[in-house]
């Protein structure tokens, strides 16, 4: 039969053993040091200077003064001296210098494992509840990458649910950021937390975009809204078709264009300018000290708004000949060119007219 038992390695009292009472005691002293294991500290190094009965320390890797060559062993001070032991695998202890629970893993004291799996709740610095199972009080919160990227991810349960972020102050909401009741990407923002306004919302089919941040309308000028492409002027846009509603400007700002009948250009503010280098005219019959030309049309290259007049102007074509109009419509007007010169050359006469395509 061994003389100690074989896990705390207690002494046994042996058959007809003389001062029985001194293997019970050290057994019991042994006793009195290992269960409900408490230690000043772990991994110390230093004795301390005036240490007090039954003060144990679990000793580092390398230990100075009395500790020296008992590394990773525990120091109890009894009756004025260092007893050392070593510790089992398994052994708990409470570290009242951290004043956290410690468990010896054959190496080293390292805090015993939790598990993490399918708990209540977690509450870090503060208390969860029924509706927050995690609740963190901290400055800030790290969540930080594993070797490359990392997503952090909102799942609802389905599309007319709500996977977002709520930004509150004194836990009064006024910006939120997410899938709030639809599958579109939706920032809103609020003055009391009970009155939301849409900022800014993205269709998911589309990805364009829509709310109170952005142009209602053409004529929106609203102060700090975001202008819309099909709403504002840009290098796409500056030039191409001009269009209207309601007097009101939905197309591109100029357009420009040619015909038979000559050049245009149009206007988003309804102007209209039309030019032609009409066909060669010869000034042949004679009328009072000049002669003139037969009448002849300019169809315009585009039509003028309806009950509007353009304005025209003009050359003859030459020194001393000048074009003399009629009175234009929407889309024609008739001239003849006159000449104070006689047997004038045939030359092409040169016409503007200026107003309005709608």
């Amino acid at each position: 039969m061994s003389q100690n038992s074989p896990r705390l390695n207690l002494p046994f009292i042996q058959p007809s053993q003389a001062q029985k009472h001194v293997t019970h005691n050290e057994a019991l002293r042994h006793l009195d040091l290992v269960v409900q294991l408490s230690l000043i500290a772990t991994d110390a190094v230093t004795p301390p200077a005036t240490p007090a009965q039954g003060d144990i320390h679990a000793l580092g890797a390398a230990p100075t003064g009395d500790w020296a060559g008992q590394g990773g062993k525990l120091a109890a001070w009894l009756d004025n001296g260092w007893v050392f032991f070593d510790p089992s695998l398994g052994w708990r202890a409470w570290d009242q210098g951290a004043s956290v629970l410690k468990l010896w893993d054959g190496s080293n004291w390292i805090a015993p494992p939790a598990g993490t799996q399918n708990l209540e709740g977690v509450g870090i610095g503060t208390s969860y509840d029924d509706t927050n199972k995690l609740a963190v009080r901290a400055n800030a919160t790290l969540l930080s990458h594993d070797g490359a990227g990392h997503q952090l991810k909102i799942n609802k349960a389905a599309a007319g649910e709500t996977a977002s972020l709520l930004f509150q102050s004194e836990w009064t909401g006024h910006a939120e950021m997410g899938l709030t009741g639809t599958t579109g990407f939706t920032i809103k923002v609020s003055p009391d937390g009970s009155n939301w306004s849409d900022a800014l919302a993205l269709d998911p089919a589309t990805g364009t975009a829509s709310g109170t941040a952005i142009q209602q309308n053409a004529s929106d000028t609203t102060t700090g809204r975001l202008m819309r492409a099909d709403y504002g002027y840009g290098p796409g846009n500056l030039l191409g078709s001009v269009q209207e509603n309601a007097g009101t400007p939905t197309g591109a700002v100029i357009e420009r264009g040619s015909n038979v009948n000559g050049d245009y250009v149009r206007f988003a503010d309804g102007t209209q300018i039309c030019t032609a280098r009409l066909n060669p005219t010869d000034c042949t019959t004679a009328t009072g000290g000049g002669f003139t030309s037969a009448e002849a049309t300019w169809t315009f290259p585009m039509p003028f708004a309806a009950g509007s007049v353009p304005a025209l102007s003009g050359d003859g074509g030459d020194t001393n000949r000048f074009a003399a109009w009629g009175t234009p419509s929407t889309t024609q007007v008739s001239f003849k060119v006159q000449s104070f010169t006689s047997g004038a050359a045939m030359v092409a006469p040169g016409a503007v007219a200026i107003g309005r395509w709608f």
